[in-house]
């Protein structure tokens, strides 16, 4: 009886907000949050409506994948090394440039590259049959519209142009949905070398398990707290909780946004260089 109540004062205050104008995001979001108190949803479905939102308010230039960490392939390389790196790399897709990087003449997938290997001779074998139509999309295009478009065109993947029309990254149906749902990991996912990426104009992502001796040595810092090794260690202590994502905080002429969080830790953070 008790839960039946709650669920109609829930239902009743969902009906009263949407019933007023204008409606807004956070007066809807204040309601769901109640409801996770009142155990009407769980909190994981609250934090995918929370993502929903959100992707209408972030650009893809923040999520991308940078130029210089691109995973590509020279359509004049030699066939048996392209096989090789599609094999080994584990990933279904990638940008075929030729020569240089924001010469991108198409996209190639795995499964078309090893089914045409497989059945015509290494020495026939011609890469620019095997390729399919890049989509390019600006670095300020909103995540939100940018899903409907890969869902439109049933596409996965579309390469980001910087303003002066050059290559500044790429962007997948995974990254955008990862906004949404949080972080998804598959057999092929591999911990990067390189915990610090450049993303240009002072801009890095961090991953925070970088050793704090690392960090220091790379932006030229002096950072140190007592018995904490890592970045992310070190922040949640500057926090002095975990913060939820997108918090900002300010450490001396570094600005930190939070881009990936879960209970328990933070996972990843971009550093902005004033």
């Amino acid at each position: 009886m008790q839960t039946e109540t709650k669920k109609k004062r829930w239902l009743d205050k969902l009906l009263s907000l949407m019933a007023d104008s204008p409606k807004k995001k956070s007066d809807l979001l204040e309601v769901l949050s109640e409801s996770v108190k009142d155990g009407l949803i769980d909190s994981n479905s609250l934090e995918m409506i929370e993502g929903v939102f959100k992707v209408s308010e972030i650009q893809v230039r923040e999520i991308m994948i940078p130029r210089p960490h691109m995973s590509v392939i020279d359509v004049n390389d030699d066939i048996n090394e392209v096989i090789k790196k599609v094999v080994d790399s584990g990933h279904s897709r990638f940008p075929v440039i030729d020569q240089n990087r924001d010469n991108i003449i198409g996209i190639l997938f795995a499964k078309d590259l090893l089914k045409r290997a497989n059945t015509e001779k290494i020495t026939d074998f011609d890469l620019h049959d095997c390729l399919r139509p890049a989509i390019f999309v600006p670095e300020s295009k909103r995540l939100n519209i940018l899903l409907n478009e890969f869902k439109s065109g049933r596409n996965h993947i579309a390469i980001v142009i910087g303003e002066h029309s050059n290559v500044s990254g790429l962007v997948t149906i995974e990254d955008v949905l990862e906004e949404i749902v949080g972080e998804i990991d598959d057999e092929h996912d591999k911990t990067s070398e390189t915990k610090i990426l450049s993303q240009g104009k002072g801009k890095y992502l961090v991953d925070a398990l970088t050793n704090l001796d690392e960090f220091n040595n790379y932006f030229s810092t002096s950072f140190n707290d007592k018995d904490i090794e890592t970045l992310g260690g070190y922040l949640i202590n500057k926090f002095e909780r975990v913060p939820s994502k997108n918090e900002i905080i300010k450490i001396d002429n570094l600005i930190f946004k939070i881009i990936a969080v879960d209970s328990r830790k933070i996972n990843r953070v971009q550093v902005v260089v004033e």
